[in-house]
């Protein structure tokens, strides 16, 4: 059983989740119903990953009762604008059929389009109607964050950001604690880059755990949240086995030492670039 972590609104959300970013629709209803059985109560989705739909099947069928698991979706920017928001959370929703969703988020701010705030006011309008229980961001910077709370005066519950031993951000992690928004990790395992690493094969080797566990334990130890991703059932077994051990401060300070800032970071950046449909 995961733990949990709680929001300022009082909802809580298991701290280890399975996330489907990039698993193709055929392979993703077989993959949820894996992770459902192997204990995970928490899927990570969103519009564009493009299977919501097999995501719900797999929700529909699982032997879990619907309201144990606790599901994420997230509107693109491409649906921002009010109105464009309210239409594309009825739209997850059927999708994932779901009557509501227990959290819904913003993917990215994109400032060029700049449409974020009015977005923002969309998922505050969703939350009051009841469609959503829990409203948040993804891959928003701190200024971003301060600029909703200024401007609607209504703080996120949670940023889903990358985050990882080799990207430990710092500084986006003490804004979150100081104005109590959870951590949420995307790539929480630097995708594999940073588990071939001497100091973590050597901390693994010291538990008896995997790399991965080490690098999960570590990120839930802190409060994040985390969503690791697998396409291998296997893995996606193990990376929920990673309670009953304990990182002790020389592990804690090698962790630390990992983190390149910028340089280890492995994601993009949506508003410097034309944002995907697909």
């Amino acid at each position: 059983m995961s733990k949990l972590a709680e929001f300022s609104d009082g909802q809580k959300i298991p701290q280890l989740g399975f996330g489907v970013a990039g698993i193709l629709p055929e392979d993703t209803q077989a993959m949820v119903e894996g992770a459902l059985g192997a204990g995970y109560l928490m899927i990570d989705n969103a519009s564009i990953y493009k299977n919501e739909v097999e995501v719900g099947r797999a929700l529909e069928r699982s032997d879990v009762a619907a309201g144990d698991v606790f599901v994420t979706s997230k509107v693109w920017p491409l649906d921002y604008g009010f109105d464009n928001v309210i239409k594309a959370c009825h739209k997850s929703l059927g999708d994932l059929r779901r009557e509501a969703f227990d959290l819904y988020l913003l993917h990215w701010p994109v400032p060029s389009l700049g449409l974020y705030v009015e977005s923002w006011k969309a998922l505050i309008e969703l939350q009051k109607q009841g469609l959503v229980k829990s409203i948040g961001v993804s891959n928003f910077y701190p200024e971003q964050l301060q600029k909703l709370i200024d401007e609607t005066g209504v703080v996120p519950v949670i940023n889903q950001i990358e985050l990882h031993p080799y990207y430990q951000r710092r500084a986006e992690k003490k804004f979150h604690d100081e104005h109590n928004i959870v951590t949420q990790c995307w790539s929480p395992l630097g995708r594999a880059t940073c588990l071939l690493d001497d100091a973590l094969v050597g901390i693994a080797a010291k538990h008896d755990k995997t790399p991965a566990q080490i690098v999960l334990n570590w990120q839930i130890e802190q409060g994040n949240v985390v969503i690791p991703r697998s396409r291998n059932m296997g893995r996606m077994q193990q990376n929920f086995d990673v309670y009953g051990f304990e990182l002790d401060d020389e592990d804690r300070r090698q962790i630390a030492a990992l983190d390149k800032g910028l340089d280890g970071r492995l994601g993009e950046d949506f508003d410097l670039k034309e944002l995907p449909n697909d």
